[in-house]
C-alpha cells in the first residue's frame, strides 16, 4: 500500500472520528478514487521517463546533425575556395585562349592573304608557261616546215617534249666519215635551223655530240684518241658556227657523249647511223 492510500486511511479514520462515522460504501469510493489517481500518476511517471529518454536521444541526434552541419560548412567553404580557384584557372585559361584564338586568326588571315598571292603566282606562272609553250610549238612548226625536205630524207627528225626542243640531224648530212669539220652543204642545213634559232630569245641552245660504239682506228686516233674526242669536236664546229651567224654565245654549249648514250642498236649498220648524230635541244635557260 502507497503512502498515499496509508494517509487516505488515516484521514478518513480521523474524519469518522470527528463526524461520528462515514459510510463504508463511501470509503469504497474514495479508495478507488486513490488507486485511480494513483494509476494516473504512474502512467504520467512512465510518460515522463520515455519523453525524457526521447528527449536524451532528440538532444544526441541534435548534437549529431550540429556536428555534421558544421562539417558540411567547412566542406562549403574548402568547394567555394575551390570554387574559387577554379574561376581563376578558367579565367586565365580562357584569356589564354582568347589570345591564342586572336593569334590563329592572324595567322589564318595572312595565309589567306599569302594564298591569295600563290594563287596569282601560280596564274602568273601558268600564262608564262602557256606562253612559253605556245613559243615552242611555233618553233617547232616554223623548223619543221623550214627542214622539210631534210626531215622527208630522214636526215632531220624534229621532237618536242615538255618544252623540250628537239633537233636531231645524223652526221652524215654534216660531216664527211672521220671529220669534225661541218662541210658545205652542212653548213646550208645548219643556216636553216640558224634562220629559226635567231628568234628564240629565252632558250638555251645545247649542242650534243654522239657516235656510235665502233672505236677510232688508224692515224685517226693521233687528233681523236676515242669516240669522246669526235663527239666533242664535231659539238664544238657547230657550236662555233651558229655563234658565228649571229647566236649569243652566252646561250651556246657543247656537250660530248661519245658512244655512250645511243638511240638505236649499235649491231646493225642502220642502227650505228641513227646513233652518228647531232643533236640541238633548246631547253630553259637557268
Amino acid at each position: 500500500m502507497t503512502k498515499r492510500m496509508l494517509f487516505l486511511i488515516v484521514a478518513l479514520s480521523f474524519s469518522c472520528s470527528l463526524a461520528g462515522c462515514v459510510s463504508l460504501g463511501r470509503f469504497e469510493q474514495k479508495e478507488q478514487e486513490a488507486q485511480a489517481l494513483d494509476r494516473g500518476l504512474q502512467s504520467l511517471q512512465q510518460q515522463y521517463k520515455d519523453l525524457t529518454r526521447e528527449n536524451e536521444g532528440l538532444k544526441a541526434r541534435v548534437a549529431k546533425l550540429t556536428e555534421e552541419t558544421a562539417g558540411l560548412e567547412k566542406e562549403k567553404e574548402r568547394l567555394l575556395a575551390d570554387n574559387k580557384e577554379l574561376d581563376s584557372v578558367l579565367k586565365a585559361k580562357s584569356d589564354t585562349l582568347s589570345k591564342n584564338i586572336s593569334e590563329l586568326r592572324q595567322k589564318v588571315a595572312d595565309l589567306e592573304a599569302e594564298n591569295a598571292k600563290l594563287k596569282g603566282d601560280v596564274a602568273g606562272l601558268q600564262k608564262a608557261k602557256e606562253d612559253e609553250v605556245k613559243k615552242t610549238s611555233k618553233t617547232y612548226e616554223d623548223l619543221l616546215e623550214k627542214m622539210k625536205s631534210e626531215i622527208s630524207q630522214g636526215q632531220v627528225t624534229i621532237s618536242e617534249l615538255k618544252g623540250k626542243l628537239t633537233v636531231n640531224m645524223v652526221d652524215a648530212i654534216l660531216f664527211d666519215s672521220g671529220k669534225a669539220e661541218v662541210k658545205p652543204d652542212g653548213l646550208l642545213v645548219l643556216l636553216k635551223v640558224v634562220d629559226i634559232l635567231k628568234n628564240v630569245k629565252d632558250k638555251a641552245i645545247r649542242i650534243e655530240g654522239h657516235t656510235d660504239n665502233v672505236p677510232i682506228s688508224g692515224t685517226l686516233t693521233r687528233k681523236y684518241p676515242t669516240n669522246w674526242e669526235l663527239s666533242a669536236a664535231r659539238a664544238i664546229n657547230v657550236s662555233r658556227y651558229l655563234q658565228s651567224q649571229g647566236l649569243d654565245a652566252a646561250v651556246l654549249s657543247a656537250v660530248a657523249y661519245g658512244e655512250y648514250k645511243p638511240v638505236a642498236d649499235n649491231s646493225t649498220d642502220e642502227g650505228r647511223a641513227k646513233n652518228r648524230r647531232i643533236e640541238i635541244i633548246l631547253v630553259p635557260k637557268d
